[in-house]
């Protein structure tokens, strides 16, 4: 059974059953009924594409808020580099960094700092003869339950290793106590600031067997006016920001794939485009390469629903940010690069029912699959959503699993109606 939390929720009292979500979904994962979406949690992957496309707002993204932090000695803010591409006139990270000590933090570690030492030992990992390519980056949590559901014949692609939002949460925790050995595990506070709702259900689930160091996620957009007005009072800016170009670059597609200094790479953006790519590798038909970046978002974490600037502009933001800066402040020495740490890695993927999977019987899946099938043969084929499902074919499926009835196809229903008008005209006429 799926026990994932999700982040990602529905506020049915202003959900209008337009079918726009439904369209949208990339995993089918919604249906109409009674007048209102219903969200199927198993098949969520909290992408938040509904949340972008419903014009009522009745998907919402729930994170956890600033004061949730109160209760710890020691507050440590992780910005991820999309942070850093959200306001006017940015040219250094030093501002924002001092501005997050303005509100509150104790500390602040930068994800693009993590994300450089990845991207280090990405290359290192590359180099295994043994690893399966082409290899597939771990960093997406929407991409990963993505294929989790829908692709797992895919799960020997996926890099093991943690995101860098993870390898942040460790070096500040690892800091903190070195810096203040006072401090047990239970004091120090890791916020994670977010442009997604997968990455606080990333928090919230775990992956596999291993269990998150974030103690709690903050999205963007109810961050930054505050951020904004404490930058705003921010004096006597220290060069403080540990992050360079490859770092930073890592909020937009293809940040994370040039980092790797080799050209045999593709970087996807897009929940579509995510999929397209995925059904190319599971079925051979891409060309031979080593490293494929997936961000579900379009432009990459830029694109992020819990974001404030537009994600191109915020995309040229950060270009004229990078312009400065180095390649990379995070070296790795010749030591380090031996071998990759134990504790970069995950153990194990998470298990999920598969959403292709009709029943744990393979002979009833048969019998399942031939009467869709069959039922499909009947429909209209035209993918409408008047019956609530996304399309003919996802119609057919909840009919046979018993949660929707034929005569919810209204094209059917109507051409069935106008017969028995046409025959009741006929017979009023022989009267």
């Amino acid at each position: 059974m799926d026990n994932y939390e999700h982040s990602v929720f529905l506020d049915v009292k202003k959900c209008i059953g337009c079918t726009t979500c439904l369209r949208h979904c990339p995993t089918q994962a919604i249906r109409i009924k009674d007048g209102h979406a219903v969200i199927n949690q198993g098949r969520c992957i909290d992408c938040g594409e509904c949340i972008k496309t419903c014009p009522k707002k009745a998907k919402k993204a729930v994170c956890n808020k600033l004061s949730d932090l109160d209760s710890f000695k020691w507050k440590i803010a992780l910005p991820a580099p999309t942070l850093y591409g959200q306001f006017e006139n940015m040219e250094n990270a030093d501002y924002i960094i001092e501005g997050l000590i303005k509100l509150g933090f104790d500390d602040v570690v930068e994800v693009a700092t993590a994300a450089e030492i990845v991207s280090a030992y990405t290359r290192l990992y590359l180099k295994d003869p043994s690893v399966k390519k082409p290899v597939i980056s771990s960093a997406c949590p929407v991409v990963m339950r993505l294929i989790a559901l829908r692709f797992p014949s895919l799960t020997d692609n996926i890099m093991p290793m943690l995101p860098p939002m993870e390898i942040a949460a460790m070096m500040a925790r690892d800091k903190a106590k070195k810096e203040h050995p006072e401090l047990s595990d239970d004091d120090i506070g890791v916020c994670f600031i977010s442009p997604c709702p997968a990455k606080a259900s990333y928090v919230k689930n775990g992956f596999g067997s291993y269990k998150s160091k974030v103690d709690i996620v903050v999205s963007i957009s109810d961050i930054y006016f505050e951020l904004v007005n404490a930058m705003e009072h921010t004096e006597n800016i220290r060069p403080i920001s540990q992050s360079g170009k490859i770092g930073i670059g890592w909020a937009s597609s293809g940040g994370e794939s040039t980092a790797l200094l080799n050209d045999s790479y593709l970087a996807a953006d897009g929940i579509e485009n995510v999929n397209h790519i995925l059904d190319q590798i599971e079925n051979d038909t891409i060309p031979p390469l080593e490293f494929i970046e997936l961000n579900a978002c379009t432009g990459g974490c830029v694109g992020g629903v819990l974001t404030m600037q537009n994600p191109f502009i915020a995309k040229a933001k950060l270009q004229t940010l990078r312009r400065y800066l180095p390649v990379s402040q995070n070296f790795l020495s010749k030591e380090q690069l031996q071998s990759i740490p134990e504790e970069f890695f995950f153990e194990d993927m998470p298990t999920y029912y598969p959403i292709s999977r009709l029943s744990p019987s393979m002979s009833e899946s048969m019998r399942m699959m031939a009467e869709i099938q069959e039922l499909r043969k009947n429909l209209p084929g035209i993918d409408c959503g008047a019956c609530g499902a996304p399309t003919c074919r996802a119609f057919a499926e909840d009919v046979v699993k018993g949660t929707a009835s034929m005569r919810d196809c209204t094209i059917l229903y109507r051409d069935e109606l106008n017969k028995f008008l046409d025959n009741k005209g006929e017979a009023d006429d022989c009267k």
